[in-house]
């Protein structure tokens, strides 16, 4: 897909301010643009600790940390990078290359560890990321709910659902 096409989904940042958690969503240029994501994620001035959380057309998510000089990530599925630019993009800031078109595997990129300081350890993560029986939304969901903040995430995709 393009950047220009829309994408089904959601974005969202979660936020850690003050010992409180809050979720806003983001752009639905967010799903398309990882400068976009990133962008808006780091322009979020908190103490605590961001994250960013995307649902991308339902088939696989990104988690995304501004981290100093850059930003962690976690990419769902390396596979879907044959057919998202976000994807791609992902993995290209990861230094990963892009899958074989007949490799049909599903397999996360990026870093398991990157909420661990949250309460989700990397093998945990990596299991979530991994069930194949479990639609995108509720992966974030699960890692909201490890991570303190599935009350927020419940309610920013709730509001995401309004959105025209």
């Amino acid at each position: 897909m393009t950047a220009r096409e829309p994408v089904a989904g959601f974005a969202m940042a979660a936020a850690l301010e003050r010992g409180a958690w809050w979720c806003n969503p983001l752009s639905t240029n967010a799903l398309t643009s990882l400068d976009t994501a990133l962008t808006e994620v780091r322009a979020i001035a908190v103490e605590g600790a961001v994250l960013g959380l995307l649902n991308v057309d339902d088939e696989f998510f990104v988690l995304l940390r501004p981290a100093p000089g850059g930003a962690e990530l976690l990419l769902s599925d390396a596979s879907a990078a044959l057919d998202y630019d976000i994807a791609a993009d992902v993995l290209d800031m990861l230094r990963v290359p892009t899958p074989d078109e007949d490799d049909d595997a599903v397999w996360p990129e990026g870093d398991l560890a990157i909420v661990a300081d949250l309460g989700l350890p990397a093998e945990e993560l990596a299991m979530i990321a991994g069930d194949m029986g479990l639609y995108p939304d509720e992966q974030l969901r699960m890692i909201a709910q490890r991570c303190g903040f599935g009350d927020q995430y419940d309610e920013a995709v709730k509001r995401t659902a309004k959105r025209p």
